[in-house]
């Protein structure tokens, strides 16, 4: 079969996501599939949607239109604060986006109109991880601005945190945001159908708290896909950690030296290589590099070291593992790794 590809187990997905449904379910909160690190694969979607997600999200329009077009049935939330030139095709394509800036919305308003639709917005809050985010202090100014604005409909609230900054989603943190969600539907008489608590890392908030507040919402990508949280990447019990599996093939596979011989200068990322001197070994390569996928974000699932990259090949230590021409070799991915596999056009995908 075509390498390089990766290996989609479906009923794996399907697994992950609906024990996440359940079990979030248990305390009142609802989740979104988040397709963008699997490139808006409308077959992934397909599984989500018959696993009882009923909205999906992605941070491309490109993605989202490929689902839609696929037939697949879900609302569909633009996960990137729109991009201004993009606001025509975020009303177009997405039900719901998020959003941070005003002039963005009154874009959003004004092809809302245009198209005789209802726009839902959910405004992030800034919460401490320094993303996408309006400070505390400027939400109810922004709700009553935005709520006067044609052809849009404040759906909710929400936060990220554990990405750009790393910041942990704790009982302080989701307190906050709840508090804010009540002080929002107090003083301008509605009720939010978002109250977005974060991602794949509130996992272990949500286990360890009693009381979940006005949260009733998470947007799940990489537990679904890869069985863990994100604080720690601990997997989760009871879900599947290997939905994805990498397959690339051996092109080449001689006994070399293990240290490269003359003068050393910059490598194909523009790094002083070092290397360790294992003496003679099998020095195979693979026919994928760093144009197909992020390297560092792959784990050899059999007894071979990684020893290098260029944007053609991974070179690797076969130690005892008898690799011939033609072989194939087997890794896991963390969610970066994902994202740029699946992401590549020269990766084939192979559903299961």
């Amino acid at each position: 079969m075509t390498t390089p590809r990766i290996e989609i187990d479906l009923a794996k997905i399907a697994h992950n996501a609906k024990n996440l449904k359940r079990l979030y379910g248990s305390k009142g909160i609802d989740i979104i599939g988040v397709t963008k690190g699997v490139c808006g694969s409308p077959d992934i979607a397909d599984t989500l949607v018959k696993s009882g997600i009923c909205v999906l999200a992605d941070s491309r329009i490109s993605n989202i239109r490929r689902m839609r077009e696929a037939g697949i049935e879900a609302e569909f939330l633009m996960l990137r604060t729109p991009i201004p030139s993009q606001a025509e095709s975020v009303v177009k394509y997405a039900d719901i986006s998020i959003n941070s800036e005003v002039s963005v919305v009154k874009s959003l308003s004004k092809f809302a109109v245009e198209y005789n639709v209802t726009h839902k917005i959910i405004l992030m809050v800034e919460l401490g991880d320094l993303g996408v985010g309006l400070m505390p202090s400027d939400l109810e100014d922004t709700v009553e601005e935005v709520t006067d604005l044609k052809g849009i409909e404040l759906a909710g609230i929400g936060t990220n945190l554990a990405c750009q900054g790393g910041i942990k989603p704790d009982e302080e943190k989701m307190g906050h945001l709840s508090s804010l969600a009540r002080e929002v539907e107090e003083k301008f008489d509605l009720t939010l159908e978002f109250v977005s608590g974060g991602n794949s890392a509130n996992y272990t908030w949500f286990t360890s708290t009693e009381d979940v507040g006005r949260i009733n919402n998470f947007r799940l990508g990489e537990s679904i896909y890869l069985g863990c949280e994100t604080l720690y990447r601990t997997p989760i019990p009871g879900l599947f950690t290997d939905a994805f599996t990498l397959v690339a093939e051996v092109i080449e596979s001689k006994i070399k030296p293990s240290v490269p011989y003359g003068e050393v200068c910059q490598d194909v990322s523009g790094n002083i290589p070092a290397f360790q001197d294992r003496g003679q070994i099998r020095r195979a390569i693979l026919g994928i590099g760093l144009q197909d996928v992020l390297v560092s974000g792959l784990t050899p699932g059999s007894d071979i070291d990684i020893l290098g990259m260029s944007s053609d090949y991974i070179i690797v230590d076969a130690k005892q593992t008898d690799l011939k021409v033609g072989d194939e070799v087997e890794f896991s991915l963390n969610y970066r790794g994902l994202l740029s596999a699946m992401t590549s056009p020269d990766v084939m995908k192979k559903y299961e």
